[in-house]
């Protein structure tokens, strides 16, 4: 079989599962994702023998220290997936929901009602939770998933998705063993394929690197949602709580950095920058955080921090996703909403401040799609928004925008109830 017959065969399976995922209620599909749940904690010696291959391969291949981090699967992720698939089947379901209801002068009454998507391929890099993620909330929402995972991750991918599906029939007789599938090889040219079959796919979700998410852009015939990377601030005001500030600070760059939602530049308030500055430096520096500073901050820095260089324009709206970090000083609420307007890349952007009328002027004129006050940017997240697992953040300003859950994969349709109106 060739490429070209093994994508389109994988594409035809999952339109047909579509259908019958359809046809489950709430019900079928909640006792499935329970199921599923307690299969990935029953099984998860296998998956963590699975998980031990591709860690080693990609040891060897050279992978940094942050990347291998979201590979890894312990017995703690793999308690989250199964947590997150839970919390999944404890939300409501988002299809059969009244939109919009309305009679027309002609006795005509149209409703218009959210339906699933229909099949959805998932295109991710290094961390295989994604698999047990967006598999739940495809299923969930009625649609059915092709999941490609990177090459790293290919056996850790595969065990997860069959003990799902495993678990899924055995609950569940009719569930449709095509509902959720592994593309099964890391041939680059099988994301070409699959997403030039329109009359099959409905939509692709990129979820990781730039280079990946461009590239998925720029071969797919289908919709994409996505978002480029996530060049991520913190402005710290001139009326902070510089406590607060440094807290913040530090859960956004190093709590997991190789994340979309880490910081990669920190903007602090002229008036604080000498009080605020040598002492942050200092932490970080413990953290083993390198700075790309502008010139006023190079002068706060000095002696706090080991590891400091000047930052180069490029640096401003470069994603990291590793203990690098650039610092600027600023002129105020107005200067750090314009560098952020500039450099950033709309994903998540949080201002520390006591004032008010300055942080209301941030959250309004800051265009990107979560803005916090007084919070970490390490919130952008389905789980953390009360979503259960998330399918991916996008940045798009038309359709989903910000952390997608259940809701962000429907569509709708409108139904017409008539007595027999016909157009004049």
């Amino acid at each position: 079989m060739t490429l070209t017959e093994q994508m389109t065969e994988l594409a035809k399976q999952a339109r047909e599962a579509s259908r019958e995922l359809a046809k489950l209620t709430t019900a079928q599909k909640n006792a499935c994702l329970l199921a599923m749940a307690d299969a990935l904690e029953g099984n998860a010696p296998a998956i963590k023998e699975a998980n031990a291959k591709d860690m080693a391969a990609s040891t060897q291949a050279g992978l940094s220290a942050a990347m291998l981090d979201r590979l890894k699967l312990d017995d703690k992720r793999i308690a989250g997936m199964a947590k997150g698939l839970r919390e999944v089947a404890a939300l409501a379901d988002p299809i059969g929901k009244t939109l919009d209801e309305r009679t027309r002068p002609n006795g005509l009454k149209l409703r218009k009602l959210t339906t699933p998507i229909g099949v959805v391929v998932i295109i991710y890099e290094s961390r295989p939770n994604v698999t047990a993620d967006a598999a739940s909330l495809c299923f969930k929402s009625g649609n059915a998933t092709i999941l490609r995972g990177g090459k790293e991750a290919i056996h850790s991918n595969q065990v997860i998705a069959q003990t799902m599906v495993q678990a899924a029939r055995k609950a569940l007789p009719q569930f449709p063993i095509n509902a959720i599938q592994v593309v099964p090889t890391t041939d680059r040219e099988a994301i070409r394929e699959l997403l030039s079959l329109t009359q099959y796919v409905d939509l692709c979700m990129p979820r990781g690197g730039e280079g990946l998410i461009r590239a998925v852009t720029e071969c797919s015939k289908v919709p994409v949602i996505k978002h480029y990377k996530g060049v991520c601030h913190v402005y710290v005001d001139r009326d902070a709580d510089l406590k607060m500030a440094g807290e913040i600070v530090m859960n956004a760059k190093v709590q997991r950095p190789a994340v979309c939602n880490a910081m990669e530049t920190l903007l602090v308030d002229r008036p604080v920058a000498a009080q605020f500055l040598p002492e942050i430096a200092r932490r970080l520096n413990e953290k083993k955080v390198e700075l790309r500073v502008d010139a006023a901050s190079h002068k706060l820095v000095q002696g706090a921090a080991d590891n400091v260089k000047p930052a180069a324009e490029q640096d401003w709206s470069t994603e990291y996703n590793d203990y690098i970090m650039n610092v600027r000083v600023v002129d105020g609420v107005n200067e750090a909403i314009q560098h952020i307007n500039h450099y950033g890349s709309a994903h998540s952007d949080s201002i520390v401040t006591r004032n008010e009328s300055s942080a209301q002027q941030f959250l309004h004129e800051v265009d990107s799609a979560t803005v916090y006050w007084n919070a970490s940017t390490r919130f952008t997240d389905g789980g953390e928004f009360g979503m259960g697992a998330e399918i991916g953040i996008s940045t798009d300003k038309i359709g989903a925008r910000g952390p997608m859950g259940l809701d962000e994969l429907t569509t709708y349709k409108w139904i017409g109830f008539g007595t027999g109106q016909v157009r004049a």
